[in-house]
């Protein structure tokens, strides 16, 4: 049994070398960042509440939660050490965070002609600015009895592009008498590790193999007088984007969920994380492409690229 591990093992390791080695030592490497998930935040009081069409939504408040919560730090610290030390990439939730506010500042300008901006959760902006390709969502809480304690922890990896979970990882430290919660959950986590870290790098392989998800949504401006039924050289726009995403993906792959007069939503868009050169691709690189088909001949619209997260791409056609 332990022998077949370690060929299986041995057998990842070499195809993910390949596969890399196939996009280009230029390829972006994908790159992790642990967040607190939602359950967590809502227990420990950390959420903001809004009215919306009367309706109270509550929304995780990151901001307050580090600022506020040590162990938290800690936590993500540990982690984030855990991580590196198998080579990941990471970037740091902390930091990424104090770079939101000023750019929710400059999105608020972009208030569109449609009468409201482009509506994202606080963690499809952290996943935006901080453009990690893994996000692995941690829970955890602590357990007492007298003097001793035990954490339990849920720790998952979701693809930051589709929120699809790739990788779990569940247990417990044991009780301790005197260690901090940071070092009894970073004990945890090392027990399950080598699982954990061999399911990313299968989600790893695919990626590279079959290419990266995204969602392209394509609205108009009201003051727009085309529509996506306007017909340029006898073919309705709704099917030219069509063919320019047969062409433009890999092996053709992505769905059409709708598609009317005046909008058009693309889901399981694949697409390359390198290109021939071995640079790396990602959502807003690959719609500027989109874009610039557009604005060119025959058709000559113009288009407005926002992102939605990370891994959603929005277009609003007939001004800039």
């Amino acid at each position: 049994m332990i022998k077949k591990l370690f060929v299986f093992q041995l057998f990842l390791g070499l195809s993910i070398c390949s596969i890399w080695g196939q996009a280009g030592v230029k390829a972006k490497k994908p790159t992790l960042m642990v967040v607190p998930s939602d359950v967590w935040c809502f227990k420990n009081g950390y959420f903001s509440k809004e009215v919306i069409l009367g309706d109270t939504i509550e929304t995780p408040n990151y901001k307050a939660a580090f600022q506020k919560n040590s162990d938290l730090i800690q936590v993500i610290s540990q982690i984030n050490g855990k991580m590196a030390d198998e080579g990941f990439p990471l970037k740091n939730m902390e930091t990424v965070i104090k770079g939101i506010e000023q750019d929710a500042v400059e999105r608020t300008l972009l208030l569109s002609k449609l009468g409201a901006g482009i509506a994202e959760s606080p963690i499809d902006q952290i996943k935006r600015v901080a453009k990690a390709d893994i996000i692995l969502q941690l829970t955890w809480t602590v357990d007492s009895l007298g003097p001793k304690k035990t954490v339990n922890y849920s720790l998952q990896g979701l693809d930051a592009y589709t929120d699809k979970e790739i990788a779990t990882a569940v247990g417990d430290s044991g009780m301790s008498f005197s260690s901090s919660t940071a070092t009894l959950i970073a004990t945890a986590v090392e027990d399950n590790m080598e699982m954990f870290k061999n399911r990313l790098l299968r989600h790893f392989t695919d990626m590279f193999a079959n290419g990266r998800e995204i969602i392209v949504r394509v609205l108009k401006w009201n003051d727009w007088n085309d529509d996506l039924e306007t017909e340029y050289e006898g073919e309705e726009l709704g099917f030219i984007l069509e063919d320019w995403l047969a062409e433009n993906t890999l092996e053709g792959r992505f769905n059409t969920t709708d598609l009317t007069e005046s909008m058009a939503l693309f889901e399981q868009v694949r697409i390359p994380v390198a290109n021939e050169k071995g640079r790396a691709i990602d959502a807003r690189r690959y719609a500027r492409d989109l874009v610039h088909f557009l604005k060119n001949p025959p058709y000559e619209i113009p288009a407005k690229l926002y992102m939605r997260g990370l891994g959603e791409v929005v277009l609003i056609l007939g001004g800039k």
